[in-house]
């Protein structure tokens, strides 16, 4: 199974964090799924690390290819499509990142592996 990782559940994951539940531990080291990071989790840890909101133990332009390589994550690219797809989405959640995780797992028909409520407002799978 194809899934997106939320940028908390990518984090979370990574730091062993005990707030990932277990079905998501289950789903993330299950071998058999094939498991994306979108380029807006990528954009969102540059922001809050700019910010001061986030530390990570090196520069995130390193950190995050580091860990993608190293837990065998794929980076989704943002296309065009994904972009213009957000006009579409009611405005239940007011989050940029979400919203775009949102439209690339609709338009991609992949699940996304999140803990935040907002998202199970529209029509995606979430997998928590």
């Amino acid at each position: 199974m194809k899934v997106l990782l939320d940028t908390h559940t990518f984090l979370w994951w990574i730091t062993d964090d005990r707030r990932l539940s277990l079905r998501a531990r289950g789903i993330i080291s299950n071998e058999e799924n094939e498991l994306f990071v979108s380029a807006a989790t990528g954009w969102e840890i540059a922001i809050k690390v700019r910010m001061g909101r986030l530390d990570l133990p090196d520069e995130p332009e390193r950190f995050v290819p580091t860990q993608l390589r190293m837990n065998a994550l794929k980076p989704l690219p943002i296309g065009m499509n994904h972009a213009l797809h957000v006009s579409t989405l009611p405005d239940y959640h007011r989050d940029p990142f979400d919203r775009m995780l949102i439209a690339q797992a609709q338009l991609e028909s992949m699940p996304i592996v999140s803990a935040d409520p907002n998202i199970q407002k529209y029509q995606v799978e979430v997998i928590w």
